[in-house]
């Protein structure tokens, strides 16, 4: 039983601690360049690398990425 609770301990704080690592925005732009730039510019601003994790082109650009710390 207390095997069970410590096993409940670790994935809680793992879910918490992986939260507080990645961080989700989106920018928007005219082109895939000019959105890619504003995700570089907010990872930048918080000191992280970022992931493109979603794109979309429908008369613009919509862009969706997770910051990595």
């Amino acid at each position: 039983m207390k095997s069970i609770k410590t096993f409940a301990a670790v994935i809680a704080l793992s879910v918490v601690s992986f939260g507080s690592f990645a961080q989700t925005v989106t920018a928007t732009g005219a082109t895939i360049d000019s959105a890619e730039a504003k995700i570089a510019a907010q990872a930048q601003q918080t000191g992280s690398s970022y992931r493109i994790i979603e794109a979309n082109s429908n008369n613009g650009v919509h862009m969706t990425a997770q910051l990595i710390k």
